[in-house]
Formats: structure tokens, sequence, C-alpha cells
């Protein structure tokens, strides 16, 4: 159940504003820029409290192709994905086109309707709390306002940027405390890790793991997930979607 791991869904858009801290702007830029313009191999593997595997997929996605080609599924749970599965993932990519498609016209960059801990982030209130002299590391603290889930007291957010190459090595979540949502489910612990990798000098280091874990419970009724992902085979692209002129958030890149 991935509600116990909603600290880890990071997107969306974040303005860049003077008051940002210049390293940590100039690396979320830098991403900025670079994203969508990569194909890989994407691994997807959730288990539960035991550690036992409740689900297991491999997809290649391909942002070159058309929208209805972008997402294949390779493997789903270890076998050969079904005709409605693949129909699945067809969806999938048709809806990415439909939304950028609007935003080309409405020129409005859509947004969810649930805020992402990417939009809540307030880059501007950043501040150092660790430093050495090639890395630094930020906690940026969560909004206030238009946040009607993740109270800001509640979880800890830090992102770490290589100073010589202005560029992020990894984002974290964290949850301080206890947070119970809508009486029923109570969220005891979770936290989960991003880190990124160089795929290619020229260019910023991509999305490369993702690791998440979470506890809590519904009715009283003890339960636990955890989430790790890999993408690999990376391959430098075209995107489909530069006939549009779409700015792409900043912080869509960074996206559990």
């Amino acid at each position: 159940m991935r509600r116990l791991l909603l600290i880890l869904f990071l997107a969306g858009g974040v303005s860049a504003r003077a008051a940002v801290p210049p390293l940590l702007q100039a690396a979320v830029m830098k991403l900025a820029q670079d994203t969508d313009r990569w194909a890989y191999t994407q691994t997807a593997i959730e288990k539960d409290g035991k550690g036992k595997a409740r689900s297991d997929v491999v997809v290649r996605f391909d942002p070159s192709k058309p929208y209805a080609e972008q997402y294949i599924p390779l493997k789903v749970d270890g076998k050969e994905p079904s005709e409605s599965q693949i129909k699945k993932y067809r969806r999938q990519g048709e809806k990415r086109g439909e939304r950028m498609e609007k935003e080309e016209m409405t020129g409005v960059v859509a947004t969810s309707r649930r805020k992402s801990v990417g939009e809540l982030m307030d880059l501007d209130k950043a501040t150092v709390v660790e430093e050495n002299e090639t890395i630094i590391t930020y906690e940026v603290p969560l909004k206030k306002e238009g946040n009607d889930r993740l109270p800001p007291d509640k979880f800890l957010v830090t992102a770490r940027v290589n100073k010589v190459g202005v560029a992020l090595e990894s984002v974290s979540a964290k949850l301080r405390s206890p947070l119970r949502e809508k009486i029923v489910i109570k969220v005891s612990a979770g936290e989960g890790h991003i880190e990124f990798k160089t795929v290619d000098p020229k260019h910023p280091p991509q999305l490369s793991e993702i690791r998440a874990n979470g506890s809590g419970s519904i009715f009283f009724v003890p339960i636990g997930r955890s989430y790790e992902l890999r993408r690999e085979d990376y391959k430098r692209v075209k995107p489909f979607g530069d006939r549009f002129e779409v700015q792409i958030g900043a912080l869509k890149a960074i996206d559990f």
C-alpha cells in the first residue's frame, strides 16, 4: 500500500528565484533542463512487511517514440506481459501525450489534484546542515500553504549537492514522528532515498535508484511496505515532445 510511502512522492515544478541557495538552485535547474532526454530500463519491486515481493515490473521507457509506444513492459512478476498489461502501459503513454498537448495549447503546466512533496518543498528557506570540500547538504522545509497532507513539522527532506560538478547526488525524505491519516490509517515510520549517477560526463547525473519503506497500521492491523526502483541502460534521445514548447517543472525529474 503506497499510501504508507506518501512521504516519497516528489514531482511538479518549483520556481527558481534569487532567494534559493545558489548551488541548490543551479543543481535543480541543470537536472530540469536535461529531463526527458534519456531512454532507460526501469525495474520496480514492491515488497510486503515480511520481504515478500508483491510486484516486480520491468519497463523500457523511451521519450523519443510516439506517446503510445513510450512505455513498453518487458516483464511483469517474472512473466511476459499480457495483452491487457501491454494496453495499460500504452494508455499510460497516451495520457502523457494528451497532457503535454493540452499544456502546449493552453500554455499552462498541468498540476496534480494533490500537491506533491516537490511542489511543497520551500527551496527559498533551505538551510545548510552539513558541508565539506566537495559535498553540501541542505535541509529543505515543506510549505504550509496548500499542504493538507504533509504537516511540515512531521517530515524532514534533505538534498545533497556535489559542489565540484554542481549536481544533485541524492534527495532523502523521512517521517520525523508518527502521523495519523483520516483516523483509520496510522503511519509510524517511513523514509525514502533517491540516488543519481553520471551516465555521460557531458550531461547532469540521472536518477539511478530509489529506496523507500514505510510501516504503520490500518484499523490497528500492523502493515509494512518497501519499494525499490532501478534505472539502467540509459540512452540519449531526442524527445518526441520537442515539437512542443512546454517547460518541465524543475523537480519533475525527482519523481518516486
